[in-house]
């Protein structure tokens, strides 16, 4: 081969890598910019909210409530519009990809395993001084109370848009040009970090860890997907009715 053959063949390359990478990059822009959006609005939605006669912590729920809604809603729109553009986004895998039922099969028991997973992470962090609870939990369920529209946020718009960008993105990037355990754990990592909740890293990190694992088992973004949509709406159906539970736990108790 001649070295203008070669020339040609190596910028084809390299501009065919910078196509492949225009996307990923794109998607982590509209993800942080989701993050940051809801700054540039609070004032006037909260002024807004005080002057409907709210007082002042239904006021800020509300507001926190309809810009997450929004901003992650927006977000959500604005992805799908860009994957759907690119048709090599998400073939970054070497071999075959399961099936479709597999893909699910294997996100319902990677509910499971999250389950089993943040458990045992839990016992971990009790056993070292770490009070249980997340604080960011707690914060979307007293907005969710308000905002029953953030629900669909926390439920449905934040896991897509957390495993394109923590899965696919980062954890997929990283896995073609390094060790698969070192691309788990820094995208793990990553993940744990982006929730702002230090005291409970190791609980994020295992749930990172194991969405990843589910990503590499199926080949398929719609498993970690699956999994994280069904831990979100467990989270938020136990939360949201842990008066009943607790009511129904007593009249058990007495019954006995």
């Amino acid at each position: 081969m001649t070295s203008t053959h070669k020339t040609a063949s190596s910028q084809k390359a390299k501009g065919y890598k910078r196509k492949n990478m225009r996307t990923p990059l794109l998607v982590l822009l509209v993800f942080v910019a989701v993050q940051l959006m809801p700054i540039l609005f609070i004032g006037p939605t909260l002024g807004y909210f005080r002057d409907q006669g709210l007082d002042d912590a239904t006021a800020r729920a509300s507001t926190s409530g309809w810009l997450i809604f929004l901003t992650m809603g927006v977000g959500f729109l604005v992805t799908m519009a860009l994957i759907l553009r690119d048709r090599n986004f998400f073939n970054i895998w070497k071999g075959k990809k399961s099936s479709l039922p597999a893909a699910i099969g294997w996100g319902v028991l990677g509910f499971l395993l999250l389950i089993v997973g943040q458990s045992i992470a839990a016992m971990i962090e009790m056993a070292i001084g770490i009070d249980p609870g997340s604080a960011n939990t707690q914060t979307l369920v007293r907005i969710a109370e308000v905002v029953p529209y953030a629900i669909i946020a926390v439920v449905l718009f934040g896991p897509i848009l957390e495993e394109l960008v923590f899965r696919r993105v980062v954890f997929g990037s990283l896995n073609q040009t390094m060790n698969f355990w070192i691309a788990t754990a820094i995208s793990a990592l990553v993940f744990a970090l982006v929730h702002l909740e230090f005291t409970h890293l190791l609980l994020y990190f295992t749930t990172g860890l194991i969405l990843a694992a589910l990503y590499q088992r199926t080949k398929r973004i719609l498993t970690p997907i699956i999994a994280h949509i069904l831990l979100n709406g467990y989270v938020m159906l136990i939360q949201l009715n842990m008066d009943k539970i607790e009511t129904f736990i007593k009249q058990m108790e007495n019954l006995q």
